[in-house]
């Protein structure tokens, strides 16, 4: 049945084109196009639509496990399209490996693709060694990148107006995302679905797939809505995920127990062993974030950006703020 005026509005779609190459490590592809599936179930307003193409159109990947009916190669790429380089491994496991000479003619036929086919405006996503093939290419001229960390050498030396940073989980240079090896291509791809749906869908679809949000010290930085979620306790979840919801409202201790279902106390104790932070300073973190939100997209003077984000004065919300940030919240407006 139709309703009368009812616009049904389509989710935007966001085509992501995924290369297989030869001995391609099948955890590179699985684990990243895993968090894309949770991605199209947890949220509506955007639908990642995923090919896989390749130079053949069969590779048998590095547990042994054929990939078949891979597409050819596309002349062109939308202006928005997403490429993801997987890594391959040395060697095929548990099945007849693929002719090293059928590797290099495989992996010349990604590069030039590469080369003719992306641009500087095209998301380039290289996980672990994949990123091997992108420097190859040119992809990463003039980028930060990373990639496992028995391959740092080799990526600088085909890339050498590239800055390789080791030790990093992954690193984004614009349009240019790296990884290092295997399993960070989910914390990659989770940091790609926080930035164009959302930390919290991201938020979701770690929880889901039972993964730790990780993050190093000079990594991007956490949202403040995904700090202190890389636990597996369900209470101190509750609790979070109702303060998330409104951030502003009058969060007592009390109040919170009654969601956690234990006392007050234990709770205090046990959110502060889940998350390595207060109660308080976990509801302040989300209030600052909210008013620096206000700030950019508002005109609001600072009174009543306290006042929506929960604050009982502006000089509660910048003793609030200073904690983390240097400067104060005016010069937010005037840079």
């Amino acid at each position: 049945m139709k309703l009368a005026g009812l616009k049904v509005v389509k989710p935007r779609p966001v085509e992501v084109w995924v290369i297989l190459p030869a001995r391609v490590l099948l955890l590179d592809i699985a684990g990243p196009l895993e968090v894309l599936r949770r991605a199209n179930a947890e949220q509506r307003g955007l639908r990642f639509v995923v090919r896989y193409i390749g130079a053949n159109a069969r590779v048998t990947s590095s547990v042994g496990i054929p990939l078949t009916d891979i597409a050819p190669f596309p002349a062109r790429l939308p202006e928005q399209a997403i490429v993801v380089v997987p890594g391959s491994a040395d060697g095929i496991a548990f099945a007849e490996d693929t002719p090293r000479s059928a590797v290099d003619d495989d992996e010349e036929a990604i590069v030039n693709w590469l080369k003719s086919t992306v641009t500087a405006d095209h998301t380039l996503i290289a996980i672990c060694s994949g990123a091997l093939l992108a420097a190859r290419a040119g992809m990463l001229d003039g980028c930060a990148c990373t990639t496992h960390h028995t391959e740092c050498e080799e990526l600088q030396r085909l890339a050498p107006k590239a800055k390789v940073l080791e030790n990093r989980l992954f690193v984004v240079d614009g349009q240019r995302y790296t990884s290092a090896g295997v399993t960070a291509g989910l914390d990659l791809m989770l940091h790609v679905v926080s930035s164009l749906v959302g930390p919290i869908c991201a938020l979701a679809i770690a929880r889901h797939l039972v993964l730790y949000l990780r993050r190093q010290g000079a990594d991007p930085q956490l949202s403040p809505w995904l700090k202190g979620r890389n636990h597996l306790h369900p209470a101190v979840h509750r609790v979070q995920d109702v303060i998330i919801a409104n951030p502003a409202a009058d969060w007592t201790l009390a109040r919170l127990a009654d969601v956690a279902s234990t006392s007050p106390r234990h709770l205090s104790r046990l959110f502060n062993e889940q998350t390595g932070m207060s109660i308080t300073g976990y509801i302040n973190g989300l209030r600052v974030a909210l008013a620096h939100q206000l700030l950019k997209t508002s005109r609001l003077d600072i009174e009543r950006i306290a006042e929506r984000t929960g604050f009982a004065s502006s000089r509660q919300l910048r003793r609030a703020w200073r904690r983390l940030y240097d400067s104060p919240p005016i010069a937010l407006r005037d840079s």
